[in-house]
């Protein structure tokens, strides 16, 4: 299993496979991708992640053995796995509100990281996957529905008008999420053409270059002015949360996917009163990953792998992913 002791060095490690516990199952991990995640853990920034740290999340596998009172999948089951851990007692949890958990946490929080060969995991967060669908594919469903949250979390709507600031994977799904539930114009900013290029393949129907143009402006062309009803920030930074405000129209939401290694920033806050714009987070999901399934129908998640490492050389793989001259979008590790 990968594990990030220090910033900047990864490294694997060899542990036990534990017995599964009665509605448990032990996954052989076939595919296992990079999230952003992983990078700010690597860089020893995650401000939630605290080194030590295991790496890894968005995966998929075959079942190779089950507990006792598994019955919801089979030894030799293709799936993926929603990767979080919650209480199940908490009032969030009983109104079926899992990501609001007392005591929300994620498997690789807790020591177990999917840059790995075996994985553990209840059955009620292991999905089966379509036979349509590559192990590939399969362990990209995890950020398809971190996606899928953030745009439900925005309400997107037929005819809505959208910015999107940043065009890494999750900001490609949001994209072609947002595209699927009937926005009619997409507007997407970054700063490196690869995933610009990405970006129109995956619903945009305006990008750009953050170094040529600001997005703001484009926003305010296209829109007489107004500014689109809904944006989502997905980079984690200063500049581009302001952005994801400045881009609304009166009474628009922004919703912040990205992750953020500086502790506070500063923000255009008058806008809040003058303009009665929305700012909410997004983070992980509740419910999603049915929806991500079903829409891996209409988006072609293949098309975000960039690059394929086996597990062995994890290193290599994520300093390419923090690499620009590499243009990475999404990177598969297999063991």
């Amino acid at each position: 299993m990968a594990m990030v002791h220090a910033a900047g060095a990864a490294d694997l490690v060899e542990r036990d496979v534990p017995e599964p516990q009665e509605t448990q199952v032990v996954i052989a991990i076939k595919a296992c991708s990079i999230c952003g995640g992983d990078l700010h853990i690597y860089k020893g920034k995650h401000p939630s992640a605290p080194l030590p740290m295991a790496l890894g999340h968005e995966l998929a596998g075959e079942v190779i053995k089950i507990g006792a009172k598994v019955n919801l999948v089979a030894i030799g089951d293709r799936v993926t796995v929603e990767p979080v851990i919650i209480c199940g007692q908490c009032p969030s949890c009983r109104r079926g509100e899992y990501s609001y958990c007392d005591n929300l946490s994620f498997h690789y929080r807790q020591g177990q990281g999917a840059l790995a060969d075996f994985f553990v995991a209840d059955q009620r967060y292991v999905y089966k996957l379509p036979a349509r669908l590559s192990y590939e594919t399969g362990a990209m469903i995890e950020p398809l529905a971190v996606a899928v949250h953030a745009v439900r979390r925005a309400k997107i709507g037929l005819g809505d008008k959208v910015a999107v600031i940043g065009a890494g994977p999750i900001g490609l799904l949001v994209t072609a999420v947002c595209r699927a539930a009937g926005a009619q114009e997409i507007i997407v900013g970054d700063m490196a053409d690869a995933r610009l290029e990405m970006a129109s393949i995956m619903g945009a129907t305006r990008t750009l270059n953050s170094d040529e143009e600001s997005i703001v402006d484009v926003v305010r062309q296209r829109t007489s002015g107004r500014g689109v009803s809904r944006s989502f920030e997905c980079v984690g930074s200063e500049d581009t949360f302001a952005q994801s405000m400045q881009c609304l129209c009166k009474g628009g939401v922004a919703t912040i996917v990205g992750i953020f290694e500086q502790p506070t920033i500063q923000i255009p806050v008058t806008m809040f009163v003058s303009q009665e714009i929305t700012v909410q987070g997004s983070q992980g999901y509740c419910w999603d990953f049915q929806t991500a399934l079903r829409l891996t129908n209409v988006i072609e998640l293949d098309r975000l792998v960039s690059h394929r490492f086996p597990l062995a050389e994890v290193e290599k793989a994520l300093k390419t992913a923090l690499t620009p001259e590499e243009k990475p979008v999404k990177i598969v590790l297999k063991p």
